[in-house]
């Protein structure tokens, strides 16, 4: 990070810099009003000029309007977007361009996936915003049940397509409880992944705990780790596959395993192997394969501390995700912070994530993650 960006970014979180020692800013003069806002345009510009396709277009930033909501700081680099609302950074990934997230309000949200329009639910978006005339022109529309449940209506798509992100492509199909087989808030991690695993310069085996359709085992195989795959569910490892054959990586070294997660890493380590890095995504509550039960709230303290049995002797990092709600981007830095900073050193990076809203410029939570680096 440059010393400009640092700077910014350090004012932005309510600190102010002089040399070298971070001294608390409660009431920002025009001095760093004016700053903030000529290095968002200046950036901007510098975006534009370099990336014409990512770039944001120019907004009415107005002297009136330093509330710092929705700040904006660009890593070159990782193509991420940092949002600040006077709290940490959201991660968002801006590298989509087969899906969009076009409007969001009234407990819905309007998306492009590929040449497709879908309207589906979203209990964030809790906002009343008006909806344009383009909702009524969703090719496919998830309606809620008042019984529970709820079903995919007027439905004008094939039964699978595909979309891609760089050189990944994901099959997607319509599912039950409103799902398409990807979260696309992901993509900030799977740059993660790729970023990290390419600069490690030594072979990287990883472990991808409730790995779902597989995005972050492709991410992780495209950036040359060997892989292994572990999901409960036999169809979401067959799709799995599927999007390893669709995105080119089928003869990748990835072991697809169809097991319950806390019974796989038991094996794993009384087998003696280890990984270097460690992804899950766990569900808020979930049953395995035989019934095994697994509660967060309940299961993610002990899961985590079993988890260190599987890292090697030279553990790069370990990213969890969560979209159970209530539990904050603090919290898990509190578990990583206690399970794997306390004893492999290393520091965590706890924050949202988030999908920029084309219709408001503004950016809708979706998750968290956590990352820790050793």
């Amino acid at each position: 990070m440059s010393g400009k960006i640092r700077k910014c970014f350090l004012i932005l979180h309510g600190w102010n810099v002089k040399g070298g020692f971070p001294s608390p800013l409660h009431n920002p003069p025009m001095l760093v009003e004016t700053l903030f806002f000529e290095f968002l345009d200046s950036l901007n510009r510098a975006e534009r000029k370099l990336r014409p396709e990512c770039a944001f277009p120019p907004r009415p930033y107005t002297k009136n309007s330093f509330a710092l909501r929705y700040a904006l700081c660009y890593t070159l680099k990782s193509h991420e977007l940092c949002v600040f609302d006077g709290g940490p950074a959201m991660w968002v990934s801006r590298q989509w361009k087969d899906y969009e997230l076009l409007d969001c309000s009234g407990g819905e949200k309007l998306e492009r996936w590929g040449s497709y329009i879908l309207r589906r639910p979203d209990p964030q978006a809790i906002w009343q915003t008006e909806k344009g005339g383009e909702w009524e022109k969703a090719d496919a529309v998830y309606r809620r049940s008042e019984s529970g449940g709820g079903r995919w209506t007027k439905s004008a798509v094939p039964a699978s397509w595909r979309v891609g992100l760089g050189e990944l492509t994901f099959n997607v199909k319509l599912m039950n409880f409103k799902h398409t087989g990807i979260f696309p808030e992901q993509a900030a991690n799977w740059d993660f992944i790729v970023e990290t695993v390419r600069g490690a310069g030594r072979p990287v085996r990883v472990l991808n705990l409730f790995a779902y359709t597989g995005a972050a085992t492709l991410a992780a195989a495209a950036a040359g780790a060997s892989v292994c795959h572990v999901d409960a569910a036999k169809g979401m490892v067959a799709w799995a596959k599927e999007n390893a054959a669709a995105s080119g990586l089928a003869d990748r070294p990835i072991r697809w395993i169809v097991d319950d997660c806390r019974k796989f890493v038991e094996k794993e380590i009384r087998r003696g192997k280890t990984y270097d890095a460690v992804i899950m995504d766990p569900p808020s509550y979930g049953r395995g394969p035989s019934g095994e039960v697994w509660k967060l709230e309940d299961s993610l303290w002990d899961f985590l501390q079993l988890c260190c049995g599987v890292l090697s002797d030279q553990p790069l990092f370990v990213l969890i995700s969560s979209y159970t709600a209530g539990l904050s981007p603090s919290v898990l830095t509190y578990l990583s912070e206690t399970v794997f900073s306390r004893r492999y050193g290393g520091s965590s990076d706890c924050r949202e994530l988030g999908l920029p809203v084309t219709k408001s410029g503004l950016v809708l939570p979706c998750g968290a993650a956590c990352r820790w680096l050793a």
